[in-house]
């Protein structure tokens, strides 16, 4: 049976300039960027679409920026296209979109959220403690046996299985460089630092998960409309109980993208459509299966190719 996922972005995917193509043509796109701006107490359109680039960079605002376009254009897709989708899932900050997707929180619970787990990731790591970095041809036995044999350096560890041949490394300083010179013994190819404040995914990242734990605590959790896929299991929630240990567990444990992509095309999807800012899932997704239809939208221009691949009058 065909059927079709809604997936969102996670931090990264960010850029100056993002959502400004649907809120200057859809009145629920502007709606949607006036109650985040309400619930946060600052100006979310100026943020996301003049920056700099330098202030939407800070994780802290980067989240519920990232939250707010990807919500827009969902509400943009599903309200005023009546288009919809049998499950969906996100990429670490991308799970709360796709639950405000499901119905399960509301937009203004997850961005209130979302704006608060930036600021406790940004300050779980002192400056300069922590790296990350992307592994390039590498399979996850290679890198977990790399991840073990560095241990005694300090921390590291798998944090983003994004797809076969990208798995992401963190942790303390000193493990990860040595582990970034050593990846030829391990049959990697590459590896590439990344420019991220803190090592996220890691257990460096608990103290966040310990603050965020008292915000998720008031936070109201809705029955689900259709199925939302973990970060933290790769699988389907099965009890909405789970939602909440959940998202405090995906702070400090490692995303396992590939795992979820995988959960939904046993499902039975053939099509997923990226929604938010940049197209780095859409390239995870081609690497695990290449024959599924894959779309992203993130402006006019991608909106409407999509539409003519989906035979949707725009």
């Amino acid at each position: 049976m065909n059927k079709t996922a809604f997936i969102f972005p996670g931090q990264g995917a960010q850029y100056v300039g993002m959502g400004k193509d649907f809120y200057d043509n859809f009145k629920i796109a502007r709606e949607t960027f006036d109650i985040a701006s309400e619930t946060l107490n600052m100006d979310m359109k100026k943020l996301c679409f003049e920056g700099p680039k330098e202030e939407l960079m800070l994780t802290e605002n980067t989240q519920p920026a990232i939250l707010t376009v990807s919500t827009a254009i969902l509400n943009v897709l599903t309200k005023e296209f009546d288009l919809n989708c049998d499950i969906t899932a996100g990429l670490s900050l991308g799970e709360y979109t796709a639950l405000v997707n499901t119905g399960m929180i509301s937009f203004e619970e997850a961005v209130k959220v979302v704006k608060n787990r930036g600021r406790y990731m940004q300050n779980a790591v002192p400056e300069g403690k922590g790296k990350m970095a992307a592994l390039i041809g590498g399979n996850r036995i290679d890198v977990e046996r790399l991840c073990y044999d560095h241990q005694k350096y300090g921390i590291i560890q798998p944090a983003n299985f994004n797809c076969p041949g990208q798995i992401v490394i963190g942790g303390e300083v000193l493990p990860i460089e040595k582990a970034m010179k050593s990846i030829a013994d391990y049959n990697i190819k590459r590896a590439i630092e990344l420019p991220v404040s803190a090592p996220f995914h890691t257990e460096m990242l608990k103290p966040a998960a310990e603050n965020l734990s008292k915000d998720l605590e008031k936070v109201n959790i809705y029955n689900s409309e259709f199925p939302v896929v973990s970060n933290v299991t790769g699988e389907i929630y099965e009890n909405d109980a789970d939602i909440k240990d959940y998202l405090l567990k995906q702070v400090y444990s490692s995303v396992l993208w590939e795992d979820s992509v995988n959960t939904m095309i046993s499902e039975g999807v053939d099509t997923f459509i990226e929604i938010g800012p940049g197209k780095s899932l859409s390239g995870f997704i081609k690497k695990i299966d290449r024959s599924l239809n894959i779309l992203n939208v993130q402006d006019m221009k991608s909106l409407n190719k999509s539409f003519v691949k989906l035979g949707v009058a725009s």
